[in-house]
Parts: structure tokens; C-alpha cells; sequence
């Protein structure tokens, strides 16, 4: 059987692209460019959007990716249940193109934060998390000065009474976000945002903190397989 195929999205000012193809690979996965420019999915099983500063975080971060072209395939794709993820820059701009609820805003301290962060696993339902254990506490990469999640009221209550929250943050919320919320799903958990990074998570060569990266791509990957 030929490998499920990822497609990995290069955004102008993306930076981990590589990152996330090379984790993609390494789950055993193939890693697919997909160019923001273009209108073709290319047959792919699932999307990443990995980090970085689309267009500059001009306007706000991921206000412009949301109208790229690529993206006008995607968001109808994921909505059929294509399996999207998207980590700091990629889930702001899922929140931006409404795949995701929500907003990403300036951290509370109004500083950039780089540094290795705990987290607890909220759900395993998703597809991108079900190698993962409810409760389980990993530990990755964060760098982001525009990482503070917000949400009205409402829609904070319909997160948590529906299981979407799939990661909070533990020992310390790093930007503000309301209920240290780190990560979220869609209602169907096809789609998945954070603002840690799992992509710099996934080997001790690279000296990352932790390889739990690692489970991120190890779920779709069976998903992908089992379907």
C-alpha cells in the first residue's frame, strides 16, 4: 500500500515548513509541497500549516493567508472532513479563515516567549491526537508573540462542554490565553489548532525538549492508514 500523503503548506514568511515535512517523514508518512499560490490539494489524505509570519503578520496574523488561493480549497476540503492541523501561525490562520473559533491575540506581557512548554492533553478524540492519553502531559516547543486565545463567552462554554479543548497549558499560562487554553478541534475533530509546535518535537538530535511530537503525526498516520 503507498504512504499516506500530507500535504505541508509554504505560505510567503512561513519558517517551518521543513520542520513539518521532515516529521511528516519521519512518522512514515509522505511529506507533499503544497505552494499557497496554487489551487490544487494534490491528492493529499491531510494538511499541515505550520509556523511562522505569513505576509508579514501584516494586518493581523493570518488575516492574508486566509484569502489565498490555496486556502479557498482547503477550507471547503476540511469542512468535508479533510484532516487539517495547524500549529502558531497555521492556527491562527485556521481561526482566521473560520475553521476554527476563536482568535489568536498579543500575548498578555506583550513579549515574544521562545521556551519549552508543558502541556496537558485534554483529548485524544481528534485525529491528529488519538495516540495521545486524556491527561497525559507533554512537553513542547512555543515561540509566538501573538498567542493569547480568546473567545466570547459563549463560545468558551461550548469548547469546554463539547471536549473541543484539546490542549491546556500546564505550569505557568505562557500569553494570557482564557482557560489556558493551548490547542483546540473543530465539532467534527478533523481539525486541530495550537500554538506549540509539534513539528520541533519529534527527534533528541535536533536537542528538542521532548520527541512527543511525535504522537501528532504517528495518529494521522493510522488514521490515514486504517481508513
Amino acid at each position: 500500500m503507498s504512504a499516506a500523503r500530507v500535504g505541508v503548506v509554504t505560505f510567503p514568511g512561513t519558517l517551518d515548513d521543513q520542520d513539518a515535512a521532515r516529521a511528516v517523514r519521519l512518522a512514515g508518512a509522505e511529506a507533499v509541497p503544497l505552494w499557497h499560490a496554487e489551487r490544487d490539494l494534490k491528492g493529499v489524505d491531510a494538511v499541515f500549516l505550520p509556523g511562522g509570519f505569513s505576509y508579514g503578520d501584516y494586518l493581523r496574523c493570518g488575516a492574508i493567508s486566509r484569502f489565498a488561493p490555496l486556502m479557498e480549497e482547503i477550507v471547503p476540503a476540511a469542512r468535508a472532513g479533510l484532516p487539517v492541523l495547524g500549529t502558531c501561525n497555521g492556527f491562527q490562520i485556521l481561526c482566521e479563515a473560520h475553521l476554527l473559533p476563536g482568535a489568536l491575540t498579543r500575548n498578555q506581557g506583550l513579549h515574544y516567549i521562545c521556551r519549552d512548554q508543558r502541556i496537558r492533553v485534554e483529548s485524544a478524540d481528534t485525529a491528529w491526537t488519538a495516540e495521545f492519553e486524556r491527561g497525559q502531559e507533554i512537553v513542547l516547543p512555543i515561540k509566538h508573540g501573538e498567542g493569547r486565545y480568546v473567545a466570547d463567552a459563549e463560545t468558551l462554554e461550548t469548547l469546554e462542554s463539547e471536549g473541543r479543548v484539546v490542549f491546556r497549558y500546564m505550569g505557568g499560562n505562557p500569553n494570557g490565553s482564557l482557560n489556558d487554553i493551548a490547542g483546540i478541534t473543530s465539532e467534527a475533530g478533523n481539525v486541530v489548532g495550537l500554538m506549540p509546535h509539534p513539528e520541533h518535537a519529534v527527534e533528541d538530535l535536533t536537542g528538542a525538549p521532548s520527541v512527543d511530537g511525535r504522537g501528532f503525526f504517528t495518529s494521522i498516520l493510522k488514521k490515514l492508514v486504517n481508513a
